[in-house]
């Protein structure tokens, strides 16, 4: 069976928790899309980890874990990204990379830096180098990590790559360091990571035809979406369900379950419009219970009331078979909870989000419902939850018209109740 899990809202979900909880029952976990800039946090038996390449299922022995076609991968980044995990005793040794995944490179960085510089309205980036990279994919002149088993070939495919970028940006050379640097912390990377790379695709053929539980593995959400988010200030891919079958080599047809993952209020890093967003106490009070800063960059992340509108519009594109309602802890002590269920526009209301230039002008509709004082974090089952909070989980599903079938009550792996 092949299991995919999506963000639902702007990212920064939770989905690095709930891959890390449902990877002790997968054969196999797969990065479709994304790079560097994803921060998945996961808490468990090892300690605290902020996994921005490596497949969240690494924690897990007998779980193959493969960095997908459809990743850009940052090699200094991941090389680092894999001493971390060595040095806390987690030697890595079930991670794959596909020979396809393209590389983020160092000028990648810069002309990111440089891009969000100029903008005349900032899209927030992380400045991770993902954006560049995909223009370079889609220009046809990227490099794909698999090229590095050639040197020469690679040597001269890396110098036509930085040629054309110095004719397009001539003050890259004084910015972003000289070729003989880059080539020089590249080759370091390759004796890393070379032996790690392959053609995937038989394994991940040989894992589906075998029958094997297949973990689908995204980065941000549906928000962020570059054809359906809210453009311009969304990601370079697609993390909706759509993608998972191109940047995993899935069929389609092959996947049986798709999990979206929520929190129980709303955040986001960057710019963009944002409705239900609080700038008052509840919103400190969310960002600070919640410990909403990001996993790569530190920013804090902006908060507000759950947008059950947002969520209905992913719950179609995405197809859930069912939602993760992540962090419901972080609601108790307030003496009421809202919810937006559509927006207001001109006189007219809307059930899902518009576009940017028409989103950023809407005002949200709530439902207010009543609060719980109670601490749920040790809360393992439905009915141990205050009837408030088994109210708002049920007013979420009626409104989504999709099951919630997992509830975090807290950060670690245990922390979740499971509902059939």
């Amino acid at each position: 069976m092949i299991h995919a899990v999506v963000g639902a809202q702007y990212g920064d979900e939770g989905k690095g928790k709930m891959v890390d909880y449902f990877a002790g029952q997968a054969d196999m976990v797969i990065r479709y899309q994304g790079g560097g800039n994803a921060g998945h946090t996961i808490v468990n038996e090892y300690g605290k980890f902020a996994l921005h390449l490596v497949p969240s299922g690494i924690f897990h022995e007998g779980t193959m874990c493969v960095i997908g076609t459809g990743v850009v991968v940052h090699p200094m980044n991941l090389v680092r990204e894999l001493k971390m995990l060595r040095d806390a005793g987690i030697p890595a040794q079930n991670l794959v990379i596909s020979e396809r995944a393209h590389l983020v490179l160092p000028y990648h960085i810069w002309q990111d830096e440089y891009e969000e510089q100029i903008r005349s309205r900032k899209v927030g980036t992380t400045k991770q180098g993902i954006g560049p990279a995909y223009q370079d994919k889609a220009g046809r002149f990227g490099l794909q990590i698999g090229e590095m088993r050639d040197v020469q070939h690679f040597r001269e495919r890396l110098t036509a790559a930085w040629e054309l970028k110095l004719r397009k940006m001539p003050g890259l050379a004084e910015v972003a360091g000289s070729f003989d640097e880059m080539w020089d912390e590249l080759m370091a990377a390759r004796e890393v990571l070379l032996p790690l790379v392959q053609d995937t695709l038989p394994l991940i053929r040989d894992a589906v035809r075998g029958g094997k539980h297949v973990l689908l593995e995204g980065q941000l959400g549906v928000m962020r979406d570059l054809d359906w988010g809210v453009y311009p200030f969304v990601t370079s891919s697609n993390p909706i369900a759509g993608a998972v079958a191109v940047g995993a080599g899935v069929p389609p047809t092959a996947i049986g379950r798709i999990t979206g993952i929520t929190k129980a209020y709303t955040t986001a890093v960057g710019e963009g419009p944002f409705p239900t967003q609080l700038e008052d106490e509840i919103g400190r009070w969310l960002q600070e219970k919640g410990g909403e800063y990001g996993a790569t960059t530190g920013r804090p992340r902006a908060c507000g009331w759950l947008d059950a509108a947002a969520l209905r519009y992913g719950a179609w594109l995405n197809g859930y078979t069912e939602l993760a309602l992540m962090k419901l802890d972080v609601l108790s002590g307030l003496s009421e909870v809202r919810i937006c269920t559509g927006y207001e526009l001109n006189g007219q209301q809307h059930a899902w989000p518009l576009p940017a230039w028409q989103y950023e002008h809407v005002t949200p509709i709530y439902e207010t419902l009543p609060g719980w004082r109670e601490d749920i974090s040790d809360c393992r089952h439905f009915d141990d939850l205050p009837e408030n909070a088994r109210r708002f989980v049920e007013r979420v599903e009626a409104l989504t018209e999709v099951k919630i079938r997992y509830i975090s009550v807290g950060p670690r792996r245990e922390q979740t109740i499971e509902r059939t």
